[in-house]
C-alpha cells in the first residue's frame, strides 16, 4: 500500500477514502471532524488559496498555536503543490519578519494570538494575510472578509476564468479551421482512420486543458515547462527554519519524498493504528511534532486532539483524562520534571525509602507502583510515550524501564524530516537511541581507534534537499559523497547507536581528552535540588551554571524563617556540595573547577534544548 503513497496528496487521499468516517482532528472540548470532513475542508481551503493567486511552488507561511486549522492549512498548501513555511510561534518578531522575507512568502496564515508578529511590516512578496482561527481574510479597509464569503468569491473567480479559458480555446479552434485553404480541407477529408483518431485525441486534450482551469481542478500549468503541473515526490513540500542552539536559523528544504518516507519508516519502527488517539502538546511548526504528531497519525487513520489553552498542568491533566491518549509525543524535559517534582520525592523521601531503592528488586516494584499512577494520570490508555528532541536523563529512563511505562525514543534532526533512529517500547536499552530506521543509513565518520566514537553521518530518502538559498551552508553540511553531517558524536554497540554529545560542544581536556559536557550535566541534574545545568570551559577550566529547583529549596530550607544572608549562605554551600559530589563521579580531567547559580531559567529551543551560545561567555 505504501508503494502508491508517494506524496502528501497521495497520503491524504488514501486516508480520506479508507478512514472516511473515523475521527481525524478536533479540540479536546470541541466537536471533532471525520476524515471525510477533513478532506472537504482541505479542498475548500485550496479553492480560497487559488482564488488569492496561490499556485504550485508559491510559499505560504504559518504561525499559530496548535489547532485543527493548522493541520487543514498544512495539507491544503502541500497537496496543491505549494510550499508551506511553518514558523515557530516562540520566534522573536524580527526573526518572523526575516523568515517571511527570506522565504518569499506570498501568503501568511496567522492566528489572532500571533498576528502582531506579521502586521505593520513591508514584505515584498506578501500579498495576503489569512486569520488561522476562522480562515477569514485580513484586509486594510476594515473588518476581515469572512471565510465563506472568500470561498464563494474564489469559486466565482475560478468559474469565470474557466469559462474565459474555454471560450478562448473554442475561438482559437474555429479561427484555425476558417484559415484552412480548400485544398487543405480536402486533404483533411482524406485522412486515414488513424489520423482521425489522433485529431479526436487532440480534441480531448483541449477538453482536458479546459478542465485544468475548472473549479475542481487540482493541477496548474507549470510556467517553466508550459505543461500541466503534476505533483511528484520530488516537489518541495516544506521549508522549516531551525531554532538551534547556535542562534543561526536556516531554512531546511524538505520534499514530499522526505516527509512521506520518514512517516512510513517511523511507523515500521513504532507501529501506529487507526484506533490510536494522539494529544498534541508540542509546537506543530517543529518537524518532530509535525511529522510524528500530524503526518504519522493522518497516514494511520488515528485521531489527533488539540488543547485550546497552553499546555500547563492545570489544562493538561483534565485533557488527558478526557482524551485518554494512547500515544503522546513529549520532549525529555516534560517527563523529567514530572519525575523529579512528583515521583522521585515519594520514592526517596526518607532514609528507609532511599535504602530500599538501592535494592534492584525492591526498586523495580516501587517504581511499578509509581508507573501505574503515572499512566493513570495520562488517562489510563497510554501505550506509547514517544520521547525525542533532546537526550533523556539516564536516571529518568531507568525509572521508566523499571516502572514498565511504555516509552519509545527517537533520534533525528530537522534536516532528516526528522527521524533517523528509534526504539519501540519492547526493545529499550538504557542510553541507546536505537538502530537506524528502515531505509536510513547511519555510519560513524573517522571513529576513534580506542572508543569507536566519531561523528554520526546519515543517508536516506528522508534527508533534506538543501538549505534554502544557502549553498555554502548546504555544501558544509554534506560530505563529498552525499552523507549528512549530523554534528552528533556517537558510537555503535551491537547495532544500537549511543550518542555522546554534540561535536561543537566537546571540550578538550588538559591532556587532549574529550570531555562531553552533556554527560557531566546529566550527573549534575540528577541532584534533587537542580532543575537544569550548563557545563562549559573558560580560561582552561571547567565551569557549570546551575539553575536550582527553588520549590524544593523552599521546602528543604524553610526559607520563610531565614533572613536573606542565611539563605544565600545555604545556597552557596549547596553549590559547593554539588561540585564535590559531581567531581567524585567523573574522571579527573572532567572535574568542575567552579559552579555558579543561574538565577533565571535558561533560554531554550522549542524542543527544550538550552541555547548554549547565549551563556558561553558569561
Amino acid at each position: 500500500m505504501s508503494d502508491t503513497v508517494l506524496t502528501l496528496k497521495d497520503l491524504l487521499a488514501r486516508s480520506v477514502e479508507v478512514f472516511a468516517e473515523r475521527t481525524a482532528l478536533g479540540f479536546v472540548d470541541g466537536q471533532p471532524m471525520t476524515y471525510a470532513q477533513f478532506g472537504e475542508q482541505v479542498h475548500d481551503l485550496q479553492t480560497v488559496l487559488r482564488g488569492h493567486g496561490i499556485k504550485p511552488e508559491d510559499k505560504v507561511a504559518i504561525i499559530s498555536e496548535n489547532m485543527p486549522n493548522w493541520a487543514i492549512t498544512y495539507f491544503a498548501v502541500t497537496t496543491m503543490g505549494a510550499v508551506v513555511v511553518p514558523i515557530l510561534q516562540e520566534f522573536h518578531p524580527s526573526a518572523v519578519q526575516h523568515i517571511l522575507r527570506h522565504s518569499e512568502a506570498k501568503m501568511v496564515v496567522a492566528s489572532r494570538r500571533y498576528m502582531d508578529k506579521v502586521e505593520g511590516e513591508n514584505f515584498p512578496n506578501l500579498e495576503t494575510i489569512m486569520v488561522m482561527d476562522d480562515f477569514s481574510i485580513a484586509n486594510e479597509e476594515g473588518a476581515p472578509t469572512p471565510y465563506r464569503e472568500a470561498l464563494d468569491t474564489a469559486r466565482e473567480r475560478i468559474e469565470q476564468f474557466s469559462e474565459a479559458a474555454r471560450d478562448r480555446l473554442e475561438n482559437l479552434g474555429g479561427a484555425a479551421r476558417d484559415k484552412l485553404s480548400d485544398s487543405a480541407k480536402e486533404r483533411m477529408n482524406k485522412f486515414s482512420e488513424t489520423a482521425r483518431e489522433k485529431v479526436e485525441k487532440l480534441s480531448d486534450t483541449y477538453k482536458d486543458t479546459v478542465d485544468w482551469f475548472s473549479a475542481s481542478a487540482r493541477r496548474f500549468i507549470d510556467w517553466k515547462t508550459g505543461k500541466p503541473f503534476e505533483l511528484t515526490e520530488d516537489n518541495v513540500a516544506a521549508i522549516l527554519y531551525t531554532s538551534g542552539t547556535t542562534g543561526h536559523s536556516k531554512g531546511v528544504v524538505l520534499t514530499h519524498r522526505n516527509l512521506v518516507q520518514n512517516t512510513i519508516s517511523g511507523i515500521h519502527t513504532i507501529p501506529v493504528f487507526e484506533t490510536d488517539r494522539f494529544l498534541s502538546v508540542l509546537p506543530m511548526a517543529h518537524t518532530y511534532e509535525c511529522t510524528v504528531g500530524l503526518i504519522v497519525p493522518i497516514y494511520s487513520g488515528s485521531a489527533v486532539f488539540y488543547l485550546q489553552k497552553p499546555p500547563t498542568p492545570k489544562t493538561l491533566l483534565p485533557a488527558m483524562q478526557k482524551v485518554r491518549p494512547t500515544v503522546m509525543n513529549v520532549v525529555p524535559l516534560i517527563i523529567e520534571k514530572i519525575y523529579k517534582n512528583r515521583i522521585k520525592k515519594k520514592l526517596t523521601g526518607s532514609g528507609v525509602a532511599r535504602g530500599l531503592m538501592k535494592i534492584g528488586l525492591t526498586r523495580r516494584k516501587l517504581s511499578q507502583v509509581a508507573g501505574k499512577k503515572l499512566i493513570e494520570a495520562f488517562g489510563g490508555d497510554l501505550r506509547c510515550l514517544c520521547i525525542g528532541g533532546a537526550p533523556l536523563s539516564p536516571e529518568v529512563e531507568l525509572f521508566l524501564l523499571d516502572a514498565k511505562v511504555p516509552y519509545a525514543k527517537g533520534y533525528g534532526m530537522t534536516e532528516a524530516s526528522p527521524l533517523l533512529a528509534g526504539i519501540n517500547p519492547d526493545s529499550q536499552r538504557i542510553r541507546a537511541i536505537g538502530p537506524a530506521l528502515p531505509g536510513v543509513e547511519l555510519m560513524i565518520a573517522d571513529p576513534d581507534p580506542e572508543t569507536g566514537e566519531g561523528e554520526v553521518l546519515a543517508k536516506g530518502p528522508n534527508i533534506m534537499r538543501e538549505y534554502y538559498k544557502a549553498p555554502n551552508d548546504t555544501r558544509d553540511t554534506f560530505t563529498e559523497d552525499g552523507w549528512l553531517r549530523t554534528g552528533d558524536l556517537g558510537v555503535f554497540k551491537d547495532g544500537y547507536l549511543y550518542l555522546k554529545g554534540r561535536l561543537k560542544n566537546v571540550i578538550i581536556g588538559p591532556s587532549g581528552e574529550n570531555i562531553y559536557p552533556e554527560e557531566v550535566e546529566s550527573i549534575i541534574n540528577a541532584n534533587d535540588y537542580v532543575q537544569e545545568s550548563l557545563v562549559y570551559e573558560t580560561g582552561g577550566q571547567l565551569m557549570a551554571r546551575i539553575h536550582l529547583n527553588y520549590e524544593a529549596l523552599d521546602e528543604a530550607f524553610d526559607v520563610k524563617k531565614l533572613i536573606e544572608s542565611e539563605v544565600r549562605d545555604k545556597v552557596l554551600k549547596l553549590l559547593e556540595d554539588i561540585r564535590k559530589e559531581v567531581n567524585s563521579k567523573v574522571s579527573t580531567f572532567a572535574r568542575l573547577h567552579r559552579v555558579v547559580e543561574q538565577m533565571d531559567p535558561f533560554e531554550k529551543t522549542p524542543t527544550q534544548k538550552i541555547k548554549r551560545f547565549l551563556y558561553l561567555e558569561k
